[in-house]
């Protein structure tokens, strides 16, 4: 007797289960390690503007890579969250430009303090840094569910725009598979501190 495939839901809480016992020194060793690897990217080592995000509890940290794609000289944009889960974007101004926000029934975020530019400010990436918890071998990534970078997603792919899609993950979140849907959109690379994951066949395919 086959067993069915988990569900998005039953995933997200086995892979959450696993993040969450990471120790801040993890996280932080992580972070190092994955801003080394992901610095070396054609697609970032390219890119004149990245949109990124500001990691939160225990995802792999993002703090060195921003600071050292805005030392770089990279226009880097992060995400305000909006009350519809949409998101807006503001420039990352360096160390120190970040203010803590809280929103009901969300843990706290540090978003930037710059000038919103609005959601379709995005469209001006050469590569998106993508929040996740796992992504198979065919790039489909499992996110968190409340459905932000699926608009993000949506808005890139109705402007006909194409920057380089990256993840940022621990080496045990790179599966097999995981369950597809129609809007799912395939990922270009992960980024774990064990190395880099392409999915060369992710542009050549639509989304399933």
């Amino acid at each position: 007797m086959e067993h069915p495939e988990p569900d998005k839901r039953t995933l997200r809480r086995r892979f959450l289960s696993v993040r969450n016992r990471c120790t801040e020194d993890d996280v932080r060793a992580a972070a190092e390690v994955v801003a080394r690897q992901a610095l070396d990217l054609p697609e970032l080592a390219a890119a004149g503007t990245v949109a990124a995000y500001v990691s939160v509890g225990s995802e792999p940290g993002t703090g060195p890579l921003l600071d050292a794609l805005y030392a770089r000289g990279v226009r880097v944009l992060l995400p305000v969250l909006l009350p519809d889960n949409d998101l807006d974007w503001a420039p990352y101004e360096g160390p120190g430009s970040l203010v803590p926000v809280r929103r009901p029934g969300l843990m706290e975020l540090l978003e930037p303090a710059g000038g919103r530019l609005g959601p379709a400010a995005v469209l001006a990436a050469d590569a998106v840094l993508l929040p996740g918890l796992a992504v198979d071998a065919h790039g489909t990534r499992l996110g968190r569910g409340g459905g932000s970078y699926d608009r993000v997603l949506a808005r890139l792919a109705a402007a006909g725009t194409g920057p380089a899609l990256v993840v940022l993950l621990y080496d045990a979140e790179v599966v097999e598979r995981l369950p597809a849907e129609a809007h799912d959109r395939p990922v270009d690379a992960v980024v774990t501190p064990g190395g880099v994951h392409r999915f060369p066949e992710a542009r050549r395919r639509p989304p399933r």
